[in-house]
């Protein structure tokens, strides 16, 4: 039987929770073809895949990235429809097939996320947002979207988990890479993954170009997905906000670059470097404070 869709799971790292993923989807009642994309893993992760034949492995020799290690995977796919999926998350039974109804349900919709949920069963942020402007980014950052109340378009809050869950399917500018399902013919239209980024801000990248190319993007809150955030990051969290800050001058770059000219673009990248120095000093007290705990224990 041909696979209606095919699966990419770029992993690192993540432990039990890569098993856990792929057992979420070979519950599925569509046939998923899986492919699991290591970046060169050193904990093991992969020997529990050994019980799992059906599962495609592709071991790659150094830590590539994400988007390099989902081009991979996409080069290796069959299925019309391509699945893209962190090794943290798990799907409910019939979250694949309200994914991929939803993305059949008009020839102009080109990609679809679902419902991504914190392990406390709330919705989680970046399942379903606006693209973060610089403007949009600041607004965050120092929590300035509480004056939307006296002016909504000026204060706006790119991540809409706030906002009442939509009862049906709705266009929405971004979804998470964490989860996307997309038609093959619309990735060959926009292109595939920017490998200039490493980690971070490559799905938002993905959802821009998509929709430049007239491709509608979708969230789905009838399709449900735990993922368990950061978990695979918390090892290295300096590294991980290196390239998450690095990529967001990429993406602001790449897009803004017209809007924010000049001086204004020498703003933003001072506020990006100055947010990550600052992340930066506070992992790094916070790691040497659980060192000196272990050594007095």
């Amino acid at each position: 039987m041909t696979q209606i869709i095919s699966a990419v799971i770029v992993n690192y790292n993540a432990g039990a929770l890569l098993h856990e993923c792929i057992e979420s989807l070979l519950k599925c009642p569509l046939r998923i073809e899986i492919i699991v994309v290591d970046n060169a893993s050193s904990d093991g992760s992969l020997a529990a895949l050994v019980d799992l034949p059906q599962v495609k492995i592709i071991r790659n020799i150094m830590n590539t990235g994400f988007s390099a290690g989902c081009n991979r995977g996409l080069a290796s796919a069959h299925a019309d429809y391509l699945l893209f999926v962190n090794p943290d998350c798990r799907v409910d039974t019939h979250a694949i097939d309200e994914l991929l109804q939803a993305l059949k349900s008009d020839e102009s919709v080109g990609m679809v996320g679902g419902l991504l949920m914190n392990p406390d069963g709330s919705e989680q942020g970046g399942g379903r947002r606006a693209i973060p402007t610089p403007w949009r980014s600041f607004v965050r950052a120092f929590e300035l979207s509480r004056l939307a109340n006296r002016w909504p378009r000026l204060f706006f809050d790119f991540y809409l988990h706030k906002q009442p869950l939509p009862r049906q399917p709705v266009e929405v500018e971004a979804i998470s890479g964490a989860c996307m399902l997309a038609k093959r013919r619309a990735i060959e239209d926009v292109g595939l993954w920017d490998e200039g980024y490493f980690l971070h801000c490559e799905d938002l990248d993905w959802c821009m170009r998509f929709r430049k190319k007239d491709w509608k993007i979708l969230f789905v809150p009838s399709a449900r997905i735990m993922h368990a955030l950061g978990v695979c990051s918390r090892a290295s969290p300096i590294f991980v906000e290196w390239h998450k800050h690095k990529g967001m001058m990429r993406f602001y770059r790449k897009f803004f670059r017209h809007q924010y000219p000049g001086v204004l673009m020498g703003l933003v990248t001072i506020g990006v470097w100055l947010r990550f120095g600052i992340l930066a000093w506070y992992f790094s007290i916070k790691h040497v404070g659980r060192m000196l705990g272990a050594e007095r224990g």
